[in-house]
């Protein structure tokens, strides 16, 4: 199947991650920052790579989610979509795993269930890491 480009972005940083990453058209600069948790300074002077990743995948799976919600007969407009991205090591390198959230109010668990699966099929975030990151489904 051949893929029709719809949009195109690009984002520059220098740095890694302890420098500055700027979008292409100059809307956003971050400062980022190496967590804590990897022996950074502190993870309140800018962002980290995960934290970017979980506001892209949640935005864009939340959007799966309403885009898919008339179909499994959901009222999706109280849709919350938190993803939470965990970076993991081992002996010799890093992996991330995922665990995407998904609280409906009033809705029947098992159709919201349904809904975040169709959903997890099409998004392009979890179309991109099917294979590579290990994702949890949860219903909340």
């Amino acid at each position: 199947m051949a893929l029709t480009p719809l949009m195109k972005t690009f984002a520059t940083t220098r740095g890694g991650r302890d420098g500055r990453s700027s979008l292409e058209d100059g809307k956003m600069v971050l400062g980022m920052s190496l967590p804590k948790e990897l022996a950074g300074a502190s993870a309140t002077e800018g962002m980290n790579p995960e934290q970017l990743f979980a506001m892209g995948w949640s935005s864009c799976y939340g959007q799966a989610i309403i885009a898919l919600s008339k179909k499994h007969g959901v009222d999706a407009t109280r849709a919350a979509v938190t993803c939470e991205v965990t970076l993991n090591k081992d002996e010799t390198s890093f992996a991330l795993t995922a665990e995407l959230k998904c609280s409906i109010p009033g809705e029947d668990p098992a159709k919201v269930k349904a809904l975040m699966e169709n959903a997890h099929e099409i998004c392009p975030y979890s179309k991109a890491t099917r294979g590579n990151v290990p994702v949890t489904l949860t219903v909340l």
